[in-house]
């Protein structure tokens, strides 16, 4: 949205796995794992377009490589190109993603960043909501992302993906409902002020201090929410 036909300013993505491994049914379930990686990098190429960005990198690895920690070869890419392009802002997957490639791509991300000298790198980095949504954050923990703007744009981008869709998962509907829902859910006592939110945890803190465990750091977050559950659960009842 920041970047969305702006002169000065531009957004790349970068897909790390080839897709060859998602799902399928009705009219896309006789394709083979070959014709589904050509299928996914047809349709990546078309969300680029109505997104307006300003590159995609398609890197192509199976899930199976990217799950392997011992693989640096995804990381020697990931480092090429966060150094190449030298980015402000980076959108990743969060370490508490329920999918497995979801993790291992983010967490090779952030050894990458990590890799980058201090002045390469970015001032922010983000890992958002996928599978699993990050409403359970603390608020004083969620960084809130605002996307009133332009929903025909995001609809259009996660609709081009039939494969997905018509393959057998409604991610078009799933992501629509969960900003819905984000937005109505995030104030209990306040009318709401947006229409849609994304929530996303802030992982600029394991760039710019290497010394931090990943897990110790998510498992922190969760932390926080315990607490503020078993606090209200203390407060509120009288029988103790």
């Amino acid at each position: 949205l920041e970047c969305f036909r702006q002169a000065d300013r531009w957004f790349s993505g970068v897909t790390v796995t080839d897709g060859a491994g998602s799902p399928r049914s009705g009219p896309y379930e006789n394709c083979s794992d070959e014709e589904m990686r050509k299928i996914r990098v047809a349709e990546q190429r078309k969300a680029a377009l109505i997104g307006d960005y300003a590159c995609q990198i398609q890197l192509g690895y199976p899930s199976q490589v990217v799950k392997d920690a011992a693989n640096e070869e995804v990381v020697t890419y990931l480092k090429a190109i966060f150094e190449g392009a030298n980015p402000e802002v980076i959108y990743l997957h969060n370490p508490a993603d329920k999918h497995d490639t979801h993790v291992a791509c983010c967490l090779h991300s952030i050894a990458a960043l990590r890799s980058l000298p201090e002045e390469k790198r970015p001032e922010k980095v983000y890992g958002c909501e996928v599978w699993r949504d990050l409403d359970w954050l603390l608020d004083s923990d969620k960084e809130v992302l605002c996307l009133d703007d332009r929903a025909n744009i995001a609809e259009a981008l996660c609709g081009v993906f039939d494969s997905q869709i018509s393959g057998g998962k409604r991610y078009d509907l799933a992501i629509q409902g969960r900003h819905i829902a984000n937005a109505t859910f995030f104030e209990s006592h306040e009318i709401d002020k947006h229409d849609r939110l994304s929530f996303a945890m802030d992982l600029t803190p394991l760039i710019n201090d290497p010394s931090i465990n990943v897990a110790d750091f998510t498992l922190g977050l969760l932390r926080n929410m315990k607490d503020d559950v078993t606090d209200r659960i203390v407060r509120m009842n009288r029988k103790g």
